[in-house]
């Protein structure tokens, strides 16, 4: 006897397709953001270098390149176009004079500052313009999203 199973519209789709959905509308997300709330253009590894630096204060080049799992060369050039654009300085290692500290400028601080309020203005705005059952849906799913999102991070915070 064989048994042929319908997929009823009740029915909760494969875990497999929830997969790829879920990342398609996390990406999907995360593209809408950065595209919404870059009012300095910055490329991402800008931004990321940005928020490095904001989350751990002054790095060498060798330190962040490490941190955000690139070549030093790459990060070199990045640090030079930020330093040309004065959101980031250099300083000299206060213990081995060899070295030099990148740390975030005025400049740079006020860049992550106005790219934060961005994406917040952006987020609240997105989420008002769905009805009340939407906007309950998502808060629920948020709690969710925090926990995979904390399960096994490697890359920390976005920028």
């Amino acid at each position: 006897m064989h048994l042929i199973m319908t997929k009823s519209p009740h029915t909760a789709p494969p875990l497999e397709a929830t997969v790829t959905e879920l990342s398609l509308a996390v990406g999907l997300l995360l593209r809408r953001l950065r595209a919404e709330t870059n009012p300095d253009g910055l490329t991402w590894s800008q931004t990321m270098v940005l928020a490095r630096l904001e989350r751990s204060g002054p790095m060498t080049t060798a330190d962040i390149a490490r941190a955000e799992a690139v070549k030093p060369q790459s990060m070199g050039a990045t640090l030079t176009e930020l330093e040309g654009d004065g959101l980031v300085e250099r300083h000299r290692h206060p213990s081995d004079g060899r070295q030099i500290l990148f740390s975030l400028t005025a400049k740079g601080v006020e860049a992550r500052r106005r790219r934060g309020a961005a994406k917040q203005k952006w987020l609240l705005e997105a989420i008002t313009a769905l009805n009340p059952e939407e906007q309950a849906t998502l808060m629920s799913a948020v709690t969710l999203i925090k926990r995979l999102g904390a399960s096994g991070s490697r890359h920390g915070e976005e920028p």
